[in-house]
This record gives structure tokens, sequence and C-alpha cells, in this order.
């Protein structure tokens, strides 16, 4: 990267830094939803944050939370009743819930303080009928709203048409990008063996057929992608699985390129999305036990399998573990993803030590400096999430997305870069905590802290059966012997060319699925002083077995496969062990290895530098 100056860096290619929301619109929208309402003869409804495959990205025409109150974010719950109106969300987004939506009509609440089902309970007026979209509600969702509706004397009614649509007069087409089959390389298995371990799991689990609702659950089991949301190549659709027999994908024809197509058609049939719920009702009317996935699957194919004779059973999707534990192919392709992607990030620093110091560069310069270094790799499909980067006190909120109006420049402080890529073989995610001239002590006190929590996980060696949650602690007890703690899980699962955020694995207070080899994981403690500054670290690691001499169980460790050096100006040696400071010298020493040969000039004496020995 040349030291153009901040004004001549690129533009970015998969992400946009304008204005989200306008809350003036908000007090119209929610008068015009009130009136549409009360002519149905209902006295609230629900808009979730959500499409009908729970996706953690939904595409623009099922926006309807960011079109009614303004708020963006990737969680969240608006209910409109005649007379009040709350926008429910988890912390992360307490700031941002203020800043995007009209708070004399809409007003944010905390969800950890007043949960959906608790605000319906204590708000809604006895006799009331409030109504909900069965399609942007799972089964367990629409029992304890059933619940807490009851609760308040009121009756849950469901809608047969999403009363938001019809007000929404420049709601954008449904997304028509081509699916594409996945190289088998990658993959590293055929569909039909991924077909016939699903149809295994059905018959042990005695259930008739299975309903694919996770588009990712669909994308994997077929071995193809698309392009129908931000930053993760899903195709949006379905597909049901019979216990014996032929699947059918439920993907709109004219999306699926020829190649896809035939690699579809070799083991299962096509059919356009309309055609779903007849297949459904077949299944009812033969009495079929139908497993639904009970994180993804809406409360309507449970609704359409029942009235047509049949049993829906809501539970676990087999296909969401087959997918966690990554094969030797798609390990392969992660790790090589990995190096390429440690290369464009260490460019990308390199250029950033020149630059930051001299005082010009905007937290927009900056994202936009890191995508270009990857897109110069030639081979990235996209960004594996929308890039976070904080400068100053905007570090301090751990999912900060900046805006044209948010933008800081990068002054002298704390700079947090958060940020992944999409590549066909494999997926990545990173944080990095950059000093921007000379921190001060408590900041190298905080980072250290931080670290020796990710250097617990890096290092752990635990036995079969372990969850995240057994995990999780360790992360944090260096913030905790000072008081301190983070808001946030330690780690997520991230899928192979897929998404970022893949479940069920997870390095959290909640994460109780053991883990198990081939799971890749993050691992990204923190800690955020709110107003001032944040801290993050994240390497990507995979579980993999250990062995040990004497010992009788099982062993398992993690595998580091995220490439790039620490800040060493943040780093206070004092409160390091011997045994922390061999392993983050050893880990330089692979950095170095693995990622000088392709490196040259100022960012390859950048590298050699940072890696030098602690």
């Amino acid at each position: 990267m040349t030291e153009s100056p901040a004004h001549n860096l690129p533009t970015c290619r998969f992400q946009s830094f304008s204005e989200p929301s306008n809350p003036a619109e908000v007090a119209p929208r929610v008068a015009a939803l009130r009136k549409a309402l009360a002519a149905q003869g209902l006295d609230g409804f629900i808009v979730p944050r959500a499409d009908e495959h729970q996706g953690e990205y939904v595409p623009a025409h099922m926006a309807r939370l960011a079109w009614l109150t303004g708020f963006t974010g990737s969680a969240g719950n608006a209910v409109v009743l005649t007379d009040k109106a709350v926008l429910i969300v988890d912390g992360r987004y307490t700031i941002q819930s203020a800043e995007q939506t009209d708070t004399q009509v809409v007003a944010p609440v905390k969800m950890e303080e007043t949960p959906l089902e608790r605000w319906i309970e204590t708000n809604l007026p006895a006799g009331a009928r409030l109504g909900y979209d069965p399609w942007l509600h799972t089964v367990d969702g629409v029992a304890k709203l059933e619940k807490a509706v009851a609760a308040a004397g009121g009756t849950l009614t469901a809608v047969s048409r999403n009363p938001v649509d019809a007000l929404w007069s420049d709601r954008p087409a449904p997304p028509a990008a081509a699916v594409k089959a996945h190289r088998g390389d990658y993959a590293g298995e055929t569909t039909a063996s991924k077909l016939a371990r699903i149809q295994e799991a059905l018959t042990k689990g005695k259930v008739d057929a299975l309903v694919i609702s996770d588009p990712h659950a669909l994308a994997w089991t077929f071995n193809i992608r698309g392009g129908d949301v931000e930053h993760t190549p899903l195709p949006l659709g379905y597909g049901i699985v019979p216990r014996e027999g032929r699947p059918t994908v439920f993907l709109a024809p004219e999306k699926i390129t020829n190649e896809a197509g035939d690699a579809i058609g070799a083991v299962g049939e096509i059919a356009p999305p309309a055609a779903l719920e007849r297949q459904l009702e077949a299944l009812g009317k033969a009495r079929a036990k139908v497993r639904l996935d009970q994180a993804t699957a809406a409360s309507a194919l449970a609704t359409l399998i029942r009235d047509a004779g049949g049993t829906p059973d809501a539970g676990a999707d087999p296909i969401a573990l087959m997918k966690a534990r990554k094969n030797e192919a798609e390990l392969n392709g992660t790790r090589a993803a990995h190096l390429r992607d440690g290369a464009a990030v260490v460019r990308y620093l390199s250029w950033l030590a020149r630059e930051a110091p001299k005082g010009k560069l905007t937290e927009i310069d900056a994202v936009a400096a890191l995508e270009s270094e990857r897109l110069k790799t030639g081979l990235l499909k996209d960004v594996s999430f929308t890039t976070i980067a904080g400068a100053g006190p905007n570090a301090a909120l751990p999912h900060y997305r900046v805006t044209e109006s948010s933008n800081r420049r990068l002054e002298p402080g704390i700079f947090l870069v958060d940020s992944g890529a999409q590549y066909e073989d494999g997926t990545t995610d990173i944080t990095r905590t950059i000093a921007v001239g000379t921190p001060t002590a408590e900041m190298r006190d905080r980072y250290t802290r931080v670290l020796k929590g990710h250097l617990a996980i890096s290092r752990v060696v635990f036995v079969k059966g372990t969850s995240g949650a057994q995990l999780d602690a360790l992360a944090r007890l260096p913030l905790w012997q000072a008081g301190l703690d983070f808001d946030h899980g330690t780690g997520h699962g991230v899928g192979s060319y897929l998404s970022v955020h893949e479940g069920p694995q997870r390095l959290s207070k909640l994460g109780t699925t053991p883990l198990e080899p081939g799971m890749i994981l993050s691992n990204e403690p923190g800690y955020y002083k709110q107003g001032e500054y944040g801290i993050r670290i994240e390497n990507l690691i995979v579980v993999e077995e250990r062995k040990i001499a004497g010992g009788d169980r099982t062993i398992y460790g993690f595998e580091t496969i995220t490439w790039c050096p620490y800040e060493r100006a943040l780093i206070e040696r004092s409160l390091l062990d011997a045994g922390e400071i061999a392993w983050i010298d050893a880990y330089h020493a692979q950095v170095w290895a693995k990622l000088s040969p392709q490196l040259e000039g100022e960012a390859r004496a950048w590298l050699e530098a940072a890696c030098r020995p602690l």
C-alpha cells in the first residue's frame, strides 16, 4: 500500500458508511401501522428483527424492524400497541437504539431488564388482541408469547399477511442472487454422503422427514452457495429430506446455475418455493412425524404440518453438528485462507503504523484501506461481517459500526479493528488492538490482562465432553483478579465459507455444546472502558485431539490458525509468566515463518520487528 494521503484512499466495495436511518420517519410509520391494525381488529403487533429463517443477516425486503423504527442492529423486537410502542434490544444496542429511533414515539427498553414476554405480560391490556407474523417466530418463541399474552388476559393472533408490508411503499424486491455449486475439493464430502448421514440420523431419531429451514444447513448439505444476504454466501430457501428416498430443494429455479442444478438434480428434486406448503401438507396427510429445527423453523411450518394431520417435532437439526465438525479439506482450506488473510492484515498494519501517527487517518479511511489489501489477494468474495473499526471511545462499543457522522480520526490512544473475509476456501475473523502514539500504563495493564485470558484459551487442554461454558471463565480470570470483566462471550463458532457466526459451538457462559475435533471457534476476550477506549484480541482456533503421556482420558486442545502479531507497545511484560512469554515468542516465530515469504519491503521489515522475541 502506498503512503497516499487519506483522501486518496480507496472506497469500500463491500460496506457502506451512510446513515442507516432517519428518526423523523418513525412517527408517521408507527401511526400508519396503528391505523392498519385497527382496521384488522388488532390492538397491537410484534415486529421482530427476523426473516423466515431467523438469520443473522436479513435481506433488505425483510428489514421490517429497521423500516418501522430506524433501528438497524442485529437483534431486537418492537411492540406497537394503541397507546405505546417499545423497541426491546440487548445491552449491545442501548446507545444505538436511542440514537436511531424517535424516542418520543418508540421507547427503547433493555432486554436484560425487561424481556419481550415480560413487557407484554405487564403492558398488554386485558382483552387485547396482539398480532404476530407466524413466519417470523419459531415454535418455541410462539409458545412463550402465548404464555405471556394469556397472563395479561389477551389473545395472541396470527396474521395471514404482515401489515407492515402493505405500508412499505418502496419495499425492495426479494434477492435474486445466483445459486452456485461449491467446489468439491473445498467441501471435502459429497452431497450423497452427507444425505446418507442425515437420513441415518432421522432413522435413529424415529422421524419421517426433516425440514431444512436454516439456509446455512441447506448450503452445506447440497454443496451450494449463494448471495442473498450480506457477507454470508447463502441461498435463501428450504429443503425436505425424507428418511428414505430423494430430498427436495425449494429454490427459485431461475436463480440456480446449470452446474448447481445438475449437482442437486443428481441426488434430489428442485421445486419452486411456493411448492413448500403443498409438500408439508402432503407429509401431514401421510401422518408423518417431521423434525423442525427449533432454532430456525417458523411456527407457520409447524401449523401447516399439524393442520394436515401430521406431527411437527421441534428439536435439534442434526445437520448443525455435522456442519460444525469440519473435515480435513475444510480445515486445510481454512488454514490456507488464514495464511493469505494474515499477510493482507500485516501489510495493512504496517501501513497503519506509518500513517496513523500523522493524525490524518479516520476510521473510514482505515476500513477502506484494510478492504483494499484483502481485495489485492484476488480471491476475496466479501468481508465476513461489517468491519468494526473504533478509535478512542468508539473502541469501547463492542459492536460499533462507523458511519459518516460517527467517523473519528485516529488520535493518540487506542484503535481497535475487528474484521474478516470470505474466501471460497475459508472464512476469517481477526481482531487486533493497536496503540497510536504512547499508551498509558492503564491501557498496557488492561491489554495484557486481556492477552493473558486469550493465551489461557490458546494453551488449555481439556477432557472430551467439555463445553464452552466450562472454559469461558479462563479468559476472564486475569480481568476478574483486577475487578474487571467483559459483557460478551469469549468466542463463537465459525463456518467454512459460510457464516462467521456459526453454532452450536461457542465459548460462552451459554455454550453448552461439548467441543469436538474439527470445530472452529473464535478466541476473543476484551475490556471496554466506556467513553475512553476498548480492547479485544481475537484469533480463530480449531479443536484438536492431544496425546498426553500417561493419561487415560481423551484430551483436546486448540490449534491456532490466525497469524498476525500482537501489539508489542501494549504488552506489560511484568504481568506475564514464563510460560506465557514462551508461548507468545513461539507464536510470533511461526507468524514470521508463515507470512514473511508473502511480504516484501516495508511490510516485511515491520513484521520482523513485530515478531522479535519478548
